[in-house]
């Protein structure tokens, strides 16, 4: 009999937003009424930054390189695991470390989703996605939006020389 396979406690959140500020959310399927950016847990050997790519592609069906890619935001965040979720991580292990992705996207994209995973998808300005989302990690990440799309914005500026 093989031992159980237990989830990593380390995540990444996607942030995917258009240039007005729209912000894809997804409602979860184990827990209807739910809603949340992408995210998932890193896989053992993987990086982070391959966590976020292969989340994305699962959930959504979005390609990143199709995109420009993504973009670490160098932001992670500790909380503690909902109880009802806890069975599927270590024994005595009850905080995970997310960290925090963007993807602009040109317009509100195609979504294909993972029927086992998401019911449903909606494209909202940031604040009402903000004020949609039940884990203050993901709100927190999309009030950050604003200002990280200025950022973005005079980086690229910046840039071009």
């Amino acid at each position: 009999m093989n031992a159980p396979r237990y989830k990593i406690p380390v995540s990444t959140l996607i942030i995917i937003f258009t240039p007005d500020l729209d912000v894809l959310l997804l409602e979860r399927a184990d827990f209807p009424g739910y809603w949340q950016s992408v995210t998932g847990s890193q896989e053992l050997g993987e990086t982070l930054a391959a966590t976020a790519r292969r989340e994305l592609r699962e959930e959504t069906g979005i390609d990143a390189a199709a995109y420009g890619g993504l973009v670490d935001w160098k932001t992670s965040n500790d909380f503690d695991i909902y109880p009802r979720w806890r069975h599927r991580y270590p024994p005595g292990t009850s905080v995970n470390t997310e960290h925090v992705f963007g993807l602009a996207v040109p317009k509100a994209v195609p979504v294909r989703l993972a029927p086992r995973e998401h019911l449903r998808h909606l494209w909202l300005p940031w604040r009402e996605a903000a004020a949609k989302c039940f884990s203050w990690t993901n709100r927190a990440a999309i009030e950050s939006l604003p200002n990280r799309a200025r950022d973005s914005t005079r980086s690229a500026a910046c840039s071009d020389g």
